[in-house]
């Protein structure tokens, strides 16, 4: 029987490959539409339509979903399964209902935590050791659906938002092909969400501000989650940088001040502890060291800070 994914970004890519490897009958791939990108400006697609294509699988990009007509074009396949992972769209009751098997929903976290469009950053954010993904059969709410199968993964010490997702979405493949094959022979079934639940809303351009005010280990969580998108900023006088790699070490500042900017070794003051700055970029120039970054432009210790 037919199955119809749904999904958009390179997340979503390792579950498709999956299913396409498990010779699952994909009739159809909905993607979002064609978007222009980057400082070119140039049109760029989906990953899930860059596979669908080269595997010769139809694909469609609605700009709309609640609409009769993409509802027809999806009822047409009468499928088994929807298989939505990633889309950035909120699905109308009308098509969770269609699939005679359901809507399965592949969400990078351990549900119910982090119910929302930002589980992997905002589980680096809050400092956490462990997550993993969850199969779930979708319903109207965000990430309230019943759930089918958990897997869990190790937060490295070294992991960011791009890191940790790519490695979520491998595992999120792999779940995917146990849950249909486990729903198909029964053993699988629907289980409520219980325990406590967490939101993990967007994140926005604005929301990258360091709160210098915070501790070390909180400032180092937040850079690594806030990490490629939308990125850990700070201002150093009238300079926007961005911090990509840092960690926390012992020691006492006054939160934002310059505490060592010698020996290639840059330290910032915070409210508990010492941070590391590790790699940073300057507005309009390339990622550097901060021992780079340094050696272009002196800094005065215990007088210079980020706000």
């Amino acid at each position: 029987m037919a199955i119809i994914f749904i999904g958009t970004p390179e997340f979503a890519v390792p579950s498709l490959r999956a299913l396409i490897d498990e010779k699952e009958d994909i009739s159809l791939v909905v993607t979002q539409p064609d978007r222009v990108k980057g400082r070119g400006h140039m049109l760029s697609s989906p990953p899930v339509k860059d596979l669908a294509v080269n595997r010769g699988i139809r694909v469609i990009q609605p700009e709309k979903v609640r609409t009769q007509d993409f509802y027809a074009e999806l009822a047409g396949y009468a499928p088994e399964f929807i298989v939505v992972v990633a889309y950035g769209r909120i699905l109308p009751k009308n098509i969770l209902d269609l699939p005679a098997g359901g809507c399965i929903n592949v969400h990078a976290s351990l549900l119910p935590k982090y119910r929302g469009a930002a589980p992997i950053q905002w589980a680096l954010i809050r400092g956490e050791k462990l997550t993993g993904v969850t199969t779930m059969m979708m319903d109207e709410g965000v990430d309230t659906g019943d759930m089918l199968l958990q897997s869990s993964l190790d937060i490295e010490a070294d992991d960011d938002a791009c890191t940790l997702s790519a490695r979520l979405s491998e595992l999120g493949a792999r779940t995917l092909v146990e849950t249909l094959k486990g729903l198909r022979a029964g053993a699988v079934r629907p289980m409520p969400q219980t325990g406590e639940s967490g939101l993990a809303p967007i994140l926005r351009k604005e929301d990258g501000v360091i709160d210098w005010q915070q501790g070390a280990e909180g400032i180092a969580d937040f850079i690594r989650g806030m990490n490629p998108w939308p990125a850990a900023v700070s201002c150093l006088g009238d300079a926007k940088i961005k911090i990509i790699r840092a960690k926390a070490v012992e020691g006492r500042g006054v939160p934002g001040r310059v505490e060592k900017a010698s020996g290639g070794i840059l330290l910032i003051g915070t409210s508990d502890g010492l941070l590391k700055v590790e790699e940073l970029q300057p507005e309009g120039k390339k990622a550097m060291t901060a021992a780079s970054f340094l050696a272009g432009r002196r800094l005065k210790e215990g007088d210079e800070k980020f706000s």
